[in-house]
């Protein structure tokens, strides 16, 4: 096991195999050193995290299901490195989707879940830029979804 899955295992996370794309997409694409990994939503083992921020699901739950699709980001990553995740040398941007209502103004707290998760585990290779914006709605209901892109060796 690699320093990240060391780190991720003494946060008591495990990562799930890279979640399959739900449509006609690929959940990754490889430029030379660049992972551009399309928008992962809000799930975990249970199943969906779905509902509106500002509605029916409160700061502390959105910033759960934005440190979901962090873990699924990184899924996704491990797989573009042959499932090795120490290739990973850094975490360049992450654009956070808050399902919300028109008056609700937290998405960046929100997805801060997503970005205090990288920095925890990954350290200063999971320091990142970041975009934090409302959706009407998003994909089958979820109150998060995440695309990212990463640098690997």
């Amino acid at each position: 096991m690699g320093k990240f899955e060391t780190k991720l295992a003494e946060m008591g996370v495990t990562l799930p195999d890279a979640p399959a794309p739900a449509a006609n997409y690929v959940p990754y694409v490889q430029v030379g050193d660049i992972v551009y990994v399309s928008g992962q939503i809000s799930q975990d083992a249970s199943g969906l995290l779905t509902g509106k921020l500002g509605d029916d699901v409160d700061l502390e739950a959105g910033a759960a299901a934005a440190r979901a699709c962090a873990i699924s980001l990184l899924a996704q990553v491990k797989a573009a490195c042959g499932g090795d995740l120490d290739r990973l040398v850094r975490v360049v941007k992450l654009g956070g989707f808050v399902n919300s209502t028109p008056d609700f103004t937290q998405q960046p707290q929100v997805i801060n879940g997503a970005s205090d998760f990288m920095a925890e585990a990954l350290g200063d290779a999971g320091k990142h830029a970041r975009a934090a914006v409302s959706a009407a709605s998003l994909p089958l209901g979820v109150a998060v979804e995440i695309e990212g892109i990463f640098q690997i060796a």
